[in-house]
């Protein structure tokens, strides 16, 4: 009695075994399908992605600086013209 318990929990045992695998590769699918489908809803919304908003966000910040020197370099030079009289 004492073996064939001993082999019936065994079988238990690797019944689990295989049914949590399952359950493991079940979830990595449906994660896989979820995120597909999460890429194509964002994909038709035009939505962009955090690198490029990242890239064009660095662009402007540039050009903001590049806008804020040019403005003082211009104050600058025209200070130094000669006011004429009309």
């Amino acid at each position: 009695m004492n073996t064939t318990s001993s082999k019936f929990f065994d079988e238990l045992a690797k019944l689990m075994t295989n049914a949590a695998g399952a359950a493991q590769g079940v979830r990595k699918e449906l994660d896989s399908l979820v995120q597909s489908q999460v890429e194509r809803v964002l994909n038709n919304l035009n939505v962009v992605k955090r690198e490029e908003f990242d890239v064009v966000r660095d662009m402007a910040e540039k050009a903001r600086a590049e806008n804020e020197r040019l403005e003082k370099r211009i104050s600058e030079l025209e200070t130094r013209l000669p006011t004429r009289a009309d």
